[in-house]
């Protein structure tokens, strides 16, 4: 009897063994290191949380700041603690107005710009205010004065002004790169095996919460990223070899298949649960700078989301058009029997699928939890919708297709702001995906199956 397989066969399970220990290992710190911001409100499906960090101009936190939240069913007023914190809970969804009284503010500390603000507020979430602080009365007059001609010339429009069409249109762009990154993975899985996985949700909730557990292990969020998106790639790879390939060997059909990705999905939502609760994590925890461009304001966290998506997606489409492996994809989305028949190693590809699909999902849930100032252990799983829909309507199967879907999606749950109340931006989208597939089937980029 030959040894060797034995020893593979050894092998593989340590190695198992080692990716399932430093899991629980990081999800167990990250219970410890990263708690829920906001301790006294939790969002649930009835409950909604608005909260933010106020800082001095040098950067230290500013205790007993007055806040005031007014909106739903009356007024509401908290005091910072000694981080600069505030929060509130909240049971109606609608738009809320965020004001810091003036007078509270410590002598020689001033607002860059207005002293309050509107925040849409949706269940099951949360929504932060940001107000900077200066210690220049000159420059906070005149950010004062530019906020409030702003203002006058939304309201004199209707509540429709081009800077805040642009700043929409720049979210569009942000939200749609955030949702291809994790829609790529899900549409070259389907394109190799045929799968739906419904557990892709909960691969962007663990990439942003394995980043939060690491930030709080090595501090540094750079590695922190990394790290968890190197977790994440590994698990999309531990995924393959003990779960999918064993049941395609087995012949389960799709329909099997998919079923199992939704007790995955169930089964990593407890998990979440247990090790994280079910408050908000956040992966840095100080107040981002902002930065205005062209007079769109975003965090650096956004603008740097935004360029790092980019280059992974367009990383991603080169390698796919011009790599053997990328060739290989596609030659098994085309055709799989006839790809093995050619020489090619189809498990191998689709292990190397599932890595790189694990790798961006884990990615975007780094991204998804810095740019929206937080996650939970449901992050994802609200998202999924968005990521089927983004595939489903730029053709099932096609990397490309998922790319320009997900931009189009994100566009669509932006913009419609402007006009509509948050509560409907996921709505529209979804009516968008609707009323294409009446005319085109198959998606945009999508090729109608031919029969016989």
């Amino acid at each position: 009897m030959n040894p060797k397989p034995q020893r593979r066969r050894t092998a593989s399970r340590g190695l198992l063994l080692v990716i399932i220990t430093g899991l629980l290992a990081a999800l167990g710190v990250g219970a410890l290191a990263s708690p829920a911001f906001g301790a006294d409100c939790t969002p649930d499906a009835s409950t909604a949380c608005v909260q933010g960090v106020i800082k001095l101009s040098t950067g230290e936190p500013a205790p007993d700041i007055s806040v005031s939240l007014t909106g739903g069913s009356g007024e509401q007023q908290a005091t910072t603690d000694e981080n600069g914190r505030w929060v509130f809970s909240v049971t109606e969804a609608g738009t809320y107005t965020v004001e810091v009284d003036e007078a509270s503010l410590p002598e020689g500390e001033f607002f860059k710009s207005l002293s309050s603000r509107e925040v849409q507020v949706q269940l099951n979430n949360q929504a932060s205010a940001l107000f900077p602080l200066t210690d220049d009365p000159e420059a906070a007059q005149a950010a004062g004065e530019a906020a409030d001609s702003g203002e006058q010339a939304a309201s004199s429009a209707g509540g429709f002004s081009w800077a805040r069409f642009w700043q929409q249109f720049v979210s569009g762009i942000r939200m749609g790169l955030l949702i291809a990154l994790a829609s790529l993975g899900l549409s070259l899985v389907f394109g190799t095996t045929g799968l739906s996985n419904f557990a892709q949700g909960e691969m962007v909730t663990m990439g942003g919460l394995l980043a939060a557990a690491f930030m709080g292990l090595t501090g540094n969020l750079w590695l922190a990223g990394i790290m968890a998106v190197a977790v994440s790639a590994l698990f999309g790879w531990t995924q393959d070899k003990i779960l999918w390939k064993p049941l395609r060997r087995r012949r389960l059909s799709l329909m099997q298949l998919m079923i199992v990705s939704i007790g995955l999905s169930i089964t990593l939502q407890y998990v979440f649960q247990f090790f994280f609760g079910s408050g908000v994590v956040r992966i840095d925890r100080s107040t981002a700078a902002t930065v205005t461009i062209a007079g769109v304001t975003l965090t650096v966290q956004s603008y740097v989301a935004m360029a790092i998506s980019l280059l992974a997606i367009v990383a991603v489409g080169l390698g796919l058009m011009y790599t053997r492996f990328g060739r290989a994809t596609r030659a098994i989305s085309d055709n799989p029997a006839l790809a093995r028949a050619s020489g090619i190693d189809v498990d191998r590809v689709i292990n190397v699928v599932w890595i790189v699909g694990g790798g961006l999902a884990g990615l975007a849930g780094v991204f998804f939890g810095l740019v929206f100032n937080g996650l939970n252990w449901f992050t994802g799983g609200t998202m999924l919708l968005m990521f089927f829909a983004a595939v489903t309507l730029g053709g099932l199967g096609t990397a490309f297709g998922a790319f320009v879907g997900s931009m189009i999606i994100g566009m669509m749950v932006e913009l419609t702001n402007i006009w509509l109340p948050g509560d409907l931006k996921y709505a529209t989208a979804l009516l968008l995906l609707i009323l294409i597939l009446l005319v085109r089937p198959q998606g945009i980029f999508g090729r109608r199956e031919r029969i016989g």
